[in-house]
């Protein structure tokens, strides 16, 4: 199994392959879903933005706020160069287990297929709770955390309906593209249905 879960297999990755690859969907595809909860003129964080076109796509229809970061320093140099105009679009190297930010410093984040590529690696459990808590934690009050995945509820939620984070959770469904590139992680769900899952964790609004 490719070791998703390691910054090493990105980095040889996006130096080997350098051309935009969307994990499960692109914005056309999740867009019905997604504004639903974010609006264009709030701040959105990117987690695991590898060189997805998402923060582009959504750039372009309004939402012009976004700071992507990923693990691989390969990669956000290249997006760093590729979009060096959109400056309100920024990109940053960090690890999604440890983040650079203050407090309630975003209204929404977005991980399309993070947690996923964080379950598919060692101590996967350890990780994607240190991951889910950043993600928390750098949320405001009334902030969202919206996970595209493809698995399904029974394993999803052992993860985020936790007591520590106190939030409201809601899953929607989207078809799977049938563009054979739009592949999906190495996948636990051997009979997995013709969907992808989206995770919707909004926060309560009552952090002190």
């Amino acid at each position: 199994m490719a070791q998703y879960g390691k910054a090493e297999y990105w980095e040889e990755r996006y130096t080997r392959d350098a051309e935009p690859f969307d994990w499960y969907q692109r914005w056309s595809g999740v867009k019905d879903v997604i504004t639903q909860y974010i609006s264009a003129t709030q701040q959105i964080l990117h987690i695991g933005c590898g060189n997805s076109r998402l923060s582009e796509e959504m750039y372009d229809d309004g939402y012009l706020n976004s700071i992507n970061i990923d693990i691989s320093q390969v990669v956000i140099k290249a997006m760093q160069e590729k979009y060096r105009d959109k400056t309100s679009m920024r990109y940053l190297h960090m690890d999604c287990r440890n983040m650079e930010f203050e407090d309630k410093t975003f209204d929404a984040a977005l991980d399309k297929g993070t947690l996923d590529a964080v379950l598919c690696g060692e101590n996967s459990t350890a990780h994607a709770q240190k991951m889910i808590s950043e993600a928390y934690r750098v949320l405001s009050p009334t902030g969202v955390y919206i996970v595209i995945s493809y698995g399904q509820p029974p394993h999803r939620y052992p993860y985020l309906d936790k007591p520590e984070f106190n939030w409201e959770i809601t899953v929607h469904q989207v078809q799977k593209p049938t563009i054979a590139s739009n592949a999906a992680l190495a996948t636990d769900d051997k009979d997995q249905p013709n969907v992808h899952y989206i995770y919707v964790c909004k926060k309560r609004g009552t952090d002190s």
